[in-house]
């Protein structure tokens, strides 16, 4: 459902009193209207409302997405604030339950991913703003019986001649009137606070180290878990001798859930030597053979199948078959863990109210469901607080560890249960950005003009095991992404996806398919490009006629980066250009190679087209770091199965850019006007393309698998 769709009188006509205040919500059409919370009342029938005012004049927005550094708190605080006509400091930011009213209406489910927090957000809470300020201001308007059209509505207060009352002194009045009709917003060019700086609103909290992160949440009489897992994902334990682990310091149980075992203890320490002395037989299951070779063979296997065409213009095999030149590749990428910096956690608490858990997550949904499925306690009693998260890139959108402490806490009823993982713990149990295969032909004639493009993509489907009803068709609308949107206008062009499961367990990984296919088609038309005897911008352009956000910011970049200048021996640039999340963006790495013929990557410059930037400081930001995913994605970090077990430990061999391969990273902002693009993820998948087409263009090696590595290159 299209967040437009959702009607004016969908808004909480049951505007309701909470402690004599004012709160505005909106309800999503399939869940009907709620009823109306009587005047006086302390708390509204549910808690389903965006935004609250209290007597106090305490302005809170009750945040439905979860903050994992991309400030989601900053950014929808600023729709909420520039409609009510308060400072975006001085909006509080409270946590939302689980509840329908806060599914994220562009997935469908109430999650934070997909880059789609703002976008989800962008009318409904500027009209949830604007529909506060309009019954404050009628309030107002009716107690000093004036035209609400005569009032205006600036920092939290209502004015009329010398007449002033503050939001809070009208909150209650307010309540008691209908929600109007119609509300019209402002105008980008009426924005005060939309898309100028902003400091961040939890800036002050982690910088004073009180932010609460899942692995900080604590509660009273709380006891710690450290938890066994068979080496083999999908593995189950056959049989556990625990009497030496029972016998330790500090241990106060141990528990089998089935997939590992658990070792309850006072402390995460003596939990976790305590685990060490466990000896336990395991069921290793069908993946006990697996090993990369096994999965890229059958993946390629796999893309002799037709698949699901995903896009198609003119007849392309016909127009491969007349071409005066044709060019085929194949690319690949391998799997990758998403070493968050916060290893997985959750505190759960069982009894007989239920069950409660704080934990870090990005879909408090299904982890409320997660922990009823193991807790066996009914979902309507399970209760999730949602802490900050040290790192989500999709790998919080899976809710095994809430589950594993849910199921662990059940057997110590009345008592608060921690699961901590380590970080081994972390990345051998991870759900892996899937590997992929990539096959490719592209046409050109007489003149070096693209005329064919055919491409087709297999990979395992993460959202056939997480959402298995969106999965039609053999089609996983998330794998498309990065391919179906493509901006260039080619006459003859056919895409095919297919979905082939390799028997490991799969995972969103930031930026999901955009980044898979990014690599293979913007390689491969740097590649058509060289083959025609073009400049790569040139030949890029030719195909943006239709495109002109798109041609706009590759233009851009390109002047930015100082494209087609003379460089310096041992230098060289390469570029990527791509459309993600609504965002149009395009990417020029400039690499050089040391004295030890390494590759040292000094800069990628951005240029960015993310339609209004709500938040221009976060939007950089969330570019920089997403280039340190894309990074990450590059050079040398790989997940290694052997005999079904991941190789990888922890961050000496699964390695992440250090700081000293750090390059220098330039951002400039084209803003359009037109609503927010996605910003989370769209920094990630141009930066292996253009470092990948700026080696071929440095040492003549094309490149065309990940990471880079591989390909005996070494990183400086």
């Amino acid at each position: 459902m299209n967040a437009a769709s959702i009607s004016r009188r969908k808004f909480l006509e049951t505007s309701a009193l909470v402690g004599g205040g004012l709160i505005v919500g909106l309800i999503l059409p399939s869940h009907g209207l709620l009823a109306k919370a009587a005047a006086g009342d302390a708390k509204p029938v549910q808690a389903n409302a965006w935004v609250r005012i209290a007597p106090d004049d305490t302005i809170t927005l009750i945040c439905h997405r979860n903050e994992m550094g991309q400030d989601v708190h900053t950014s929808l605080a600023l729709l909420i604030a520039e409609e009510l006509e308060v400072d975006v400091d001085k909006v509080k930011i409270e946590q939302a339950p689980v509840d329908p009213v806060y599914v994220n209406a562009l997935l469908g489910a109430q999650i934070t991913g997909g880059s789609t927090s703002v976008r989800d957000a962008w009318t409904k809470l500027r009209e949830a703003g604007a529909t506060a300020r309009i019954q404050i201001v009628a309030a107002a308007a009716n107690e000093w019986k004036v035209a609400a059209t005569d009032c205006v509505a600036k920092d939290g207060a209502v004015s009329h001649g010398d007449k002033r009352k503050r939001y809070g002194e009208l909150a209650a009045a307010a309540a008691k009137l209908p929600a109007p009709a119609k509300v019209e917003l402002k105008t980008p060019a009426q924005f005060t606070q939309i898309g100028k700086h902003q400091h961040r609103l939890d800036a002050p909290a982690k910088a004073r180290g009180k932010a609460i992160f899942g692995i900080d949440a604590s509660q009273p009489g709380m006891v710690y878990a450290s938890l066994e897992q068979c080496p083999v994902i999908g593995g189950k334990v056959a049989s556990v001798d625990d009497a030496k682990a029972k016998a330790m310091p500090g241990v106060r149980a141990v528990v089998n859930i089935g997939e590992g075992v658990a070792v309850v203890a006072d402390h995460y320490w003596n939990a976790k030597k305590a685990r060490e002395a466990l000896a336990i037989t395991w069921d290793y299951g069908p993946g006990a053979g697996l090993d990369n070779a096994k999965i890229e063979a059958t993946l390629k296997e796999g893309a002799k199948q037709d698949g699901s065409v995903i896009r198609k213009q003119g007849d392309v095999e016909a127009a491969l078959k007349t071409a005066a030149k044709k060019i085929d590749a194949e690319y690949r990428l391998q799997l990758l863990a998403h070493a968050t910096l916060e290893p997985m956690n959750c505190l759960a608490l069982v009894s007989d109210a239920g069950c409660d858990i704080w934990t870090s997550t990005q879909f408090p949904q299904g982890a409320q469901g997660a922990a009823a499925a193991r807790s066996g306690v009914p979902a309507a009693k399970v209760r999730i607080f949602p802490q900050f998260i040290g790192g989500g890139f999709g790998r919080r959108l899976d809710v095994d560890f809430i589950g594993q402490a849910a199921a662990i806490a059940k057997a110590m009823p009345g008592t608060p249960v921690k699961l901590i993982w380590t970080r081994e713990d972390d990345t051998r149990n991870d759900f892996y950005r899937p590997a992929s295969y990539h096959a490719l032909s592209g046409g050109l004639d007489a003149k070096g003009d693209l005329v064919a493009f055919d491409y087709k993509f297999a990979s395992a489907s993460v959202t056939n095991r997480m959402f298995p009803g969106v999965t039609k068709a053999g089609l996983d609308p998330l794998m498309t992404e990065g391919a179906i949107d493509l901006t260039y206008d080619i006459a003859n062009e056919r895409q095919r996806v297919v979905i082939q499961e390799f028997g490991l367990r799969v995972g969103y990984w930031r930026s999901v398919s955009h980044a898979l296919n990014a690599f293979a088609i913007e390689g491969f038309i740097d590649e058509l490009a060289h083959a025609a005897g073009k400049d790569p911008v040139a030949f890029r352009v030719a195909l943006l006629g239709k495109q002109p956000r798109q041609r706009a910011v590759l233009e851009r970049v390109a002047k930015e980066a100082g494209w087609g200048r003379k460089l310096p021996a041992g230098s060289a640039q390469g570029i990527a250009s791509m459309e993600s999340y609504g965002t149009h963006q395009a990417v020029v790495a400039d690499i050089s190679k040391t004295a030890n013929g390494a590759i040292r990557i000094d800069k990628l410059t951005y240029a960015v087209d993310p339609g209004i930037a709500v938040h221009p400081d976060q939007v950089i930001a969330q570019i920089q770091g997403g280039a340190v995913s894309g990074l990450i994605n590059t050079l040398s970090a790989k997940i290694t199965l052997k005999d079904g077990r991941v190789v990888q430990s922890n961050f000496h061999d699964f390695q992440l850019p250090r700081m000293n391969q750090m390059p220098k990273i330039d951002v400039v902002l084209m803003p359009s006007g037109d609503n927010p693009g996605g910003m989370g993820e769209v920094g990630v998948p141009l930066v292996a393309p253009a470092i990948a087409n700026a080696v071929f263009a440095l040492t003549g090696q094309r490149v065309r698998t990940l990471p880079l590595a591989d390909a005996k290159l070494s990183f400086a």
